[in-house]
């Protein structure tokens, strides 16, 4: 069963008449209902090009947050091979809102990182919807010690409304952790590639995504903030989300004009969600070519390229 958003009320009115003339026609062998639901089919495609042709800046948030959208559980089903989980940052505890471990993609040997939110109530619970603890990127730490250590790429799959803000958190240096959790992304001596795959939030999000590339889907975000914390805190207002959607400029596309995304993987008609395994092949493909490129440069180089691309961040695109 699709999961409509609310821009698409039209859309899931008219696939929903086009399914229940089928499911009479199951019901009746008699009944031809074929054209019928093949026009109907047409208009469905007609209005879902045209919702996503011109998709605001606040409705790209709503598809970066759809709950049918692969998430890094997903992609490292999809894309990698012989992946080992490694838990806890041997410390305090396993933090399951951060899962990573040993993987091959292809005939490349990497470590992958990345944020889970989980699929229903009850892995969205376990995984605290992504909100990682001090200790989920302390286990980011350590993990890409240990790919540093053995020359491995490291490849970090974002997907996160922000680390969590919680009163343990904080207690267990949140900050502090998040911002060790940066410097080690900057210290590697070996390739990081950074995909957002549906929702960048804040300092959760850069702190696995200061890398030598970053790679966004055509419908993810990434933000400092939120736009319903951004609306509260300007207009202590939440349902200013729109307004504040428009000037965080989130958007994949206005990230690319800044210099802050270095590629933007286009994503099927109607959004990753639509159809999770033609998403997840393109973000495979994007990954094994960057690998490639990146393989040619020296530890040295990857260090300075990355620094220099985060020193450059505000410099470019002001214009737009």
């Amino acid at each position: 069963m699709t999961n409509y958003l609310e821009f698409e009320r039209t859309l899931a009115e008219i696939e929903g008449k086009a399914e229940e003339l089928r499911a009479m026609a199951r019901d009746n062998e008699e009944m031809d209902v074929k054209a019928e639901a093949n026009a109907l089919d047409k208009k469905a495609s007609e209005i879902l090009d045209e919702l996503y042709a011109k998709l605001t800046p606040w409705r790209k948030c709503q598809v970066a947050r759809h709950p049918d959208r692969p998430h890094c559980k997903d992609y490292i089903k999809a894309l990698f091979q012989e992946y080992t989980p490694l838990a806890g940052d041997r410390n305090f505890a396993d933090d399951h809102a951060v899962m990573g471990g040993l993987a091959r993609l292809g005939d490349v040997p990497v470590m992958v990182i990345g944020h889970e939110k989980g699929n229903d109530t009850k892995s969205r619970i376990a995984r605290n919807f992504g909100m990682a603890r001090p200790e989920g990127y302390r286990k980011a730490i350590r993990l890409m010690d240990l790919a540093d250590r053995f020359g491995l790429p490291v490849i970090s799959l974002i997907d996160t409304p922000g680390a969590y803000p919680g009163k343990g958190a904080e207690e267990r240096g949140q900050s502090e952790a998040i911002a060790r959790s940066t410097e080690k992304c900057l210290q590697l001596k070996v390739p990081l590639i950074s995909v957002i795959i549906g929702e960048g939030g804040s300092g959760g999000a850069v702190a696995f995504a200061t890398a030598n590339k970053l790679v966004m889907l055509e419908h993810s975000i990434y933000a400092v903030i939120s736009p319903e914390g951004c609306a509260s805190i300007l207009w202590k207002d939440a349902e200013k989300m729109r307004e504040a959607a428009e000037a965080l400029r989130l958007t994949a596309q206005d990230l690319k004009n800044l210099g802050i995304c270095d590629k933007i993987i286009s994503e099927p008609k109607g959004g990753a969600h639509r159809d999770p395994i033609a998403t997840m092949q393109s973000v495979g493909k994007a990954l094994v070519k960057i690998l490639d490129d990146l393989a040619k440069k020296s530890p040295s180089g990857l260090m300075h390229d990355r620094r220099q691309k985060f020193l450059d961040v505000g410099t470019k695109g002001l214009a737009a």
